[in-house]
């Protein structure tokens, strides 16, 4: 079974053979990671490495990660279709960012800050606010004139302080995915190190999605925040290209080929043996 994350480490790794975590980042969220042998409890034997595959988008479900949930994410938890499940996942990936951003711009309008205080009802409805809008409204050159037509086309009654505001609403939501994401990586790099007793790790990290991918910022905040989270590992991040179908198809081929193999050896030990007759 090869999923996205696993496809895409192992796309990336047929051009980098460093690479040793995969990471998506777009409409969900996840990572896969190569883990020494000796600490996975399941299966038999110590030598080697397996890959696993962290399921992190239901990190919090636990209810670990009560401590920095804000109100809005504890609104969006509660009227998705899966309360309760994948917290971490509705904090940082495209699927809920937009409706993250759009729960906050509600709550400065009701208080005033934001539109002389009016929402239209197109700002009220859920899902109204595309999570691509982020990305349009923080463009370097063009965001605050995107900003405007979005606000435009949400019927809102707006000025140029409103659209500088939504600015920085989306690039501190953004920021903050970018940030929960980086804290995560981190972790699985500085494991990677202390299980092999490195002083320092040099890796690289196979990631593909729309978030990572379109977003202005998005990339270079991450990077940023996992240096400083991770400062004993050199961490490149290499693009997958289609990564979860052509690793999938990598797996598959490489899995054919052995089982090829095996097959051919046991025919070659029953001819030896007398056991064709």
């Amino acid at each position: 079974m090869v999923n996205d994350t696993v496809g895409t480490m192992m796309s990336c790794g047929y051009w980098d053979r460093s690479c040793e975590i995969g990471m998506i980042i777009g409409t969900g969220t996840n990572a896969c990671y190569m883990e020494e042998m000796k600490n996975v409890k399941r299966v038999e034997g110590e030598d080697g490495r397996m890959c696993i595959n962290t399921e992190w988008g239901g990190f919090g479900d636990d209810g670990s990660l009560g401590d920095i949930l804000t109100e809005f994410d504890k609104v969006v938890d509660k009227t998705s279709i899966n309360p309760g499940v994948h917290i971490f996942e509705k904090m940082i990936s495209g699927m809920y960012l937009g409706e993250v951003v759009r729960l906050v711009l509600i709550k400065l309008t009701e208080e005033k800050l934001l539109f002389k205080g009016e929402a239209s009802a197109a700002l009220l409805a859920p899902g109204k606010f595309e999570t691509r809008f982020i990305s349009e409204i923080e463009e370097p050159d063009s965001g605050l004139e995107n900003a405007q037509q979005i606000m435009t086309k949400l019927n809102l009654k707006w000025d140029l302080v409103d659209a500088r505001v939504v600015r920085l609403v989306c690039d501190t939501i953004s920021s903050r995915s970018a940030r929960l994401c980086a804290a995560a990586l981190a972790t699985i790099a500085n494991r990677i190190r202390l299980n092999r007793g490195l002083d320092y790790l040099k890796t690289t990290v196979g990631v593909d999605g729309t978030v990572y991918r379109k977003h202005p910022n998005f990339s270079e905040e991450l990077q940023a925040a996992v240096r400083l989270l991770a400062p004993k590992c050199d961490i490149k991040f290499l693009v997958s290209e289609d990564g979860s179908g052509k690793g999938a198809a990598m797996v598959t081929a490489v899995a054919r080929r052995l089982a090829l193999q095996s097959r051919l050896l046991e025919d070659s030990d029953g001819e030896e043996n007398g056991e064709d007759e």
